[in-house]
């Protein structure tokens, strides 16, 4: 895990995402999926430079939030921040409506319902400046450069992520774990 804090320190770019999140002062918040993962992908390949982000996932976790397009004005902020950046703000308390769950109980518990468990990773800036990052399934998958599907979702969905995301030709090195684990 130090590894990749160290990774998110020397990218200015992330930082400067991570300073901007925590301007929104959302109950736990951090910055996840891609924003992490193809960082560690990209330094495992030896990248000279990063892959740019397609958007930066930001979630939180808010039980109370009765404003069901908050996330719009979360993400016009951060938007009015860093407008280089295609923000996805999401409400993890309330993912599970989408996904036809049963309720999350916290970030974690909402990142493990994720397709992937190499995506299910975040994190975020302290108002200490130091960095906290979270795995619902550790880090040890990601950092041997594996995509494992999660058995609480369906393979098809796995697979047709890894197809469209073309994760396997942007970094070679991945492999797929057919089962579950």
């Amino acid at each position: 895990m130090q590894t990749i804090i160290d990774w998110v320190q020397e990218d200015s770019l992330r930082m400067q995402a991570l300073k901007s999140v925590r301007t929104l002062e959302l109950p736990q918040c951090y910055l996840a999926a891609g924003f992490v993962r193809n960082l560690v992908w990209d330094r495992l390949h030896q990248k000279e430079n990063t892959t740019p982000l397609n958007d930066v996932d930001v979630i939180y976790f808010d039980t109370d939030e009765s404003d069901k397009n908050a996330y719009l004005t979360y993400e016009l902020k951060l938007k009015t921040i860093m407008p280089s950046l295609n923000w996805q703000v999401r409400n993890q308390a309330k993912m599970h409506l989408r996904n036809g769950d049963q309720p999350y109980q916290s970030i974690l518990d909402a990142m493990s319902f994720w397709p992937e468990k190499e995506t299910a990773v975040a994190i975020r800036l302290n108002d200490n400046n130091t960095l906290d990052c979270i795995s619902s399934f550790g880090f040890e998958s990601l950092l041997a450069l594996k995509i494992t599907p999660n058995p609480r979702r369906d393979i098809t969905l796995f697979h047709q992520r890894i197809q469209s995301k073309n994760w396997l030709s942007h970094w070679p090195k991945l492999t797929v774990e057919k089962s579950f684990e």
